[in-house]
């Protein structure tokens, strides 16, 4: 079932879509039994329970069935049925899945449901439970704009104790052409697959013993980290950040207070001392941090107090639901906390907003969307704290993203519990959008853990948090990092920047004082020797997607030069040593985005 009440007309042709894929698989396997099938990013699914395993060959099948009834122009109609005849019908049609469905609505409160008939010649051909959003009739959906991608098992209502079912994932759009963008999309994102790079470059690892979604960082993979975590951190120290250090378990009891515990219990990791307590691993770092302001009285004079550490976190995912780095376990997280008055807010987002762009322009994002997420008023439930300190608290970051004189979105139901927030968005260079900084005002946390400043009046005031992270998880940055570039790292940022390959063995001398003049200047550079064929450590070079491979022979080694090989251009030119020294020592400076040589 969907929710109609912000459908757009490309969610309403995939959800009529979804019922299309059911009405195929009712008629090519009659005794399925149907569940649920909502629209999603690219597409549609839906979930089945077949009496015997189906294959994607038997794609080609049901795509064939599908496009008949999008061809027969079947018309959507709906029924509203009381809940004892929806029970009934669904009873009838040996659907169990739907029953369920129903008797959850009726104890939710319903006292009617909606059905959505296909109708053809004044004929039901498909019935479904559903709440609409459709388009007038299957005509309106392009009968060359869909493709069957996968299945996959997937368990009902997401219990892994409950029925196993098989899932149908269909891309779907409104046209032939930009199925064909998508299908071509997904060629490229497989080419630039961080797991896949990841194992190529020598970044990454992972270990049965050590356990899923515990990624095990390599030298070069760790160089990576930490060069784009030292970026953050020069920006934050500029802005007058100071380093902290938490550890990595707690007792229970703080988040308890901080409300982490209540909402967020089933995904800690949970520990039993000899004595009986009960620790957590550290889920997130702001509960500690808040005892680091607390251990002592602050005057006004002392805020904003601004803390900054990078450090792992543990939550316990579903292991089903781990993937690459994109979702782990371990968590690393540039993690920082600003203690400020109300007065000090809109200056304390803006240092962090300007702390966002450089560093999303140096690694190669560009401008980044922003979305400002508001609580949902409708299921204040979820949240912590009282509507006018929410009011309070979403105000203010409307204000300043206004004074930033930026484009924004505001999404209702996406902040924190404990407060709004300003999520910054990337698109990656195959038109993948992913959410990556976030900015976040707490006004929450501090009531619960009582923080204050002494002010001018001598009173106790309450202050405010701010949460900021610039990468967030790096796992999860690094892998649309390394998808983004496919490999291709800006040359400050490259594992190894520069390539020296000599010739033949008369070159290597020169080659390994142009090495040394390298490393003199800080640039990571490798040597290989002329043991292998020319050609052959050239490709080398290029597989390792190390920027620049610079060749010398006889005139290199006359003239005092080199010959660069740019990877991206696949061009070669010729320049004096000094010069190409002078090139490359300024743009890892400036963290230049693009290869200055060739």
């Amino acid at each position: 079932m969907a929710d109609t009440a912000s459908m757009t007309e490309l969610e309403k042709m995939r959800h009529s879509l979804a019922h299309v894929v059911a009405q195929a698989v009712l008629k090519l396997w009659p005794d399925t039994q149907i569940t649920i099938g909502p629209p999603i990013d690219y597409g549609c699914y839906y979930d089945f329970r077949f009496s015997k395993p189906i294959s994607d060959a038997d794609f080609g099948a049901i795509e064939k069935e599908m496009r008949k009834i999008i061809n027969q122009a079947q018309t959507f109609e709906v029924d509203e049925l009381s809940i004892k005849d929806a029970i009934a019908y669904w009873k009838k049609e040996k659907q169990p899945f739907k029953v369920e469905l129903i008797q959850d609505l009726e104890k939710a409160g319903e006292k009617k449901v909606t059905h959505y008939r296909n109708v053809m010649k004044g004929e039901t051909t498909f019935t479904d439970l559903c709440r609409g959003g459709h388009t007038e009739s299957t005509k309106d959906i392009a009968a060359d704009g869909f493709k069957i991608m996968t299945l996959a098992g997937a368990y009902w209502r997401g219990d892994e104790k409950r029925e196993q079912l098989t899932r149908l994932y269909v891309a779907a759009f409104p046209s032939k052409e930009e199925l064909k963008a998508y299908l071509e999309m997904l060629e490229e994102a497989k080419r630039r697959d961080h797991r896949k790079l990841g194992k190529e470059l020598d970044l990454f690892t992972f270990s049965e013993l050590v356990g899923p979604g515990l990624p095990l960082w390599t030298p070069r993979g760790t160089l990576l980290r930490n060069l784009l975590d030292e970026f953050v951190w020069e920006l934050r120290k500029a802005r007058g950040y100071e380093r902290v250090t938490i550890p990595h378990v707690t007792k229970k009891d703080l988040y308890e207070t901080s409300g982490h515990w209540q909402k967020f219990s089933e995904d800690l990791f949970k520990i039993k001392t000899r004595d009986d307590h009960e620790l957590a691993m550290k889920p997130m770092n702001c509960p500690h941090h808040t005892q680091i302001y607390s251990s002592q009285q602050r005057s006004y004079k002392n805020l904003p107090q601004r803390y900054a550490e990078t450090t792992m976190v543990y939550r316990d995912e579903q292991t089903g639901e781990l993937h690459g780095l994109s979702r782990v376990r371990s968590i690393t997280q540039d993690d920082a906390h600003v203690f400020c008055r109300e007065s000090q807010v809109k200056e304390e987002f803006l240092r962090i907003w300007d702390i966002i762009d450089i560093f999303y322009k140096a690694t190669g994002f560009g401008e980044l969307q922003v979305r400002l997420s508001l609580h949902d008023p409708n299921a204040f439930e979820k949240y912590m704290g009282t509507p006018a300190l929410w009011k309070q608290a979403e105000d203010a970051i409307r204000s300043i993203a206004k004074e930033r004189n930026i484009d924004f979105i505001e999404q209702t139901g996406e902040a924190a519990f404990y407060g709004p927030k300003v999520d910054f968005v990337a698109k990656d260079s195959i038109g993948r959008e992913w959410q990556v900084a976030t900015i976040q005002l707490d006004i929450n946390m501090p009531e619960r853990f009582d923080l204050y400043c002494i002010n001018e009046k001598n009173e106790q005031e309450r202050i405010v948090m701010i949460h900021a992270a610039i990468m967030g998880s790096l796992e999860r940055f690094l892998s649309i990092f390394i998808e983004h570039h496919a490999g291709v790292f800006p040359l400050w940022v490259a594992p190894t920047q520069v390539a020296v390959v000599p010739v033949a063995g008369a070159h290597e001398e020169y080659a390994e004082s142009v090495a040394v003049a390298l490393k003199e200047i800080g640039i990571r550079a490798s040597f290989m020797d002329s043991t292998e064929s020319l050609g052959k450590r050239i490709r080398e070079g290029e597989k390792q997607k190390i920027p620049y491979v610079l060749v010398m022979g006889d005139k290199e080694k006359e003239e005092k030069s080199v010959t660069v090989r740019n990877i991206k251009t696949k061009k070669q030119v010729a320049i004096p040593l000094k010069e190409f020294l002078q090139t490359v020592q300024d743009d890892v400076k400036s963290r230049a985005l693009e290869l200055s040589i060739g």
